[in-house]
């Protein structure tokens, strides 16, 4: 597959659709994927979830570094330094430090891909 071919079907990525609670809870249940008896159609579907996932990772993992910076910007008058935000979320402080400076480019308008 080539990469553009890659790139364009995770822009594509199939919609999550919240399962009831009493089917979630069953650890065997998963989208339905469990009940698919042809093999291509559950690889096909299981690709699309992987790559719903992926994105949704991709785009929550942005609004976590902008969060970080704004929770870090020094022109606030309650601002956290990187421990205390890598405390909150879980991180490391220089992971901290990487987000916080990744949000801040976010919210220069400069792209990542």
């Amino acid at each position: 597959m080539a990469e553009s071919e890659r790139s364009e079907q995770r822009m594509r990525p199939a919609p999550l659709l919240f399962e009831p609670s009493e089917v979630a809870a069953d650890p065997e249940h998963f989208f339905d994927l469990e009940s698919m008896d042809d093999p291509r159609e559950l690889l096909a579907r299981a690709t699309e979830l992987t790559l719903a996932f992926r994105a949704a990772t991709d785009r929550a993992v942005e609004f976590q570094a902008v969060a970080a910076a704004q929770l870090a910007d020094p022109r606030r008058f309650d601002r956290l330094t990187p421990a205390d935000i890598a405390d909150r979320a879980e991180w490391t402080e220089d992971y901290a430090k990487k987000m916080i400076e990744f949000g801040r480019d976010l919210m220069r308008g400069e792209s990542y891909s």
